[in-house]
């Protein structure tokens, strides 16, 4: 029976497929500082290899193809150079730079690493993430380093929000009413002044 994890499983096939049928290789060349030519304003300088078979890689390489609507093979510089830069944790970046830099909220919107289970989907052990020592017991959960494993629950964040949208209109409503009271009130104070039956009219002459 299939599990929620083999939709990762299904990502990094269906990617790794892609870049084989294209003669694309799952692992970028570490490149020696010794071939780096100083003078040249775009060399490199990463000596780390980039593994294009990672879920994280998989993730960047299906999240900037769909954004920009091109194939993977157009966007394979770029993901090598977001996971060189940033790791997994680029993809909470790559996120938001899609939203023209808005934060996003991960309880109304799914994850793109995870996909809204909130855990991290490669589930490592806690050798591997350096978990406390008192952490590391038989089923502990690790939280996704994108989302941090932040509750996906759309249908009660939306209902949750327009509780809370409805009662700052109603605040600002009150407001508004107190306030057109009182500008009333002071309008017909200045009127009455100004306008009093046996006192002088605004000029300072007798009626």
């Amino acid at each position: 029976m299939p599990t929620v994890f083999d939709q990762f499983t299904r990502r990094t096939t269906d990617v790794t497929a892609q870049l084989a049928a294209l003669d694309i290789p799952l692992t970028t060349p570490a490149r020696p500082p010794a071939d780096l030519n100083p003078a040249d304003p775009w060399a490199s300088n990463y000596t780390a290899p980039v593994n294009r078979s990672t879920l994280a890689w998989c993730t960047a390489a299906t999240m900037l193809a769909d954004h920009h609507h091109t194939g993977i093979d157009r966007q394979v510089l770029a993901a090598d150079a977001l996971l060189r830069e940033l790791g997994v944790r680029g993809l909470a970046q790559l996120h938001s730079d899609f939203c023209a830099g808005a934060p996003i909220d991960y309880r109304f919107t799914p994850c793109p690493y995870c996909s809204g289970i909130g855990e991290d989907p490669t589930q490592p052990a806690c050798e591997e993430v350096g978990c406390a020592p008192w952490l590391e017991f038989a089923g502990h959960d690790h939280p996704c380093p994108v989302c941090h494993g932040d509750d996906y629950q759309p249908q009660w964040i939306a209902e949750e929000r327009m509780t809370e949208l409805e009662e700052l209109l109603a605040d600002a409503i009150e407001e508004r009413e107190r306030h057109a009271s009182l500008r009333y009130r002071i309008r017909a104070r200045l009127y009455t002044g100004r306008r009093a039956p046996n006192g002088p009219t605004g000029d300072g002459t007798p009626r």
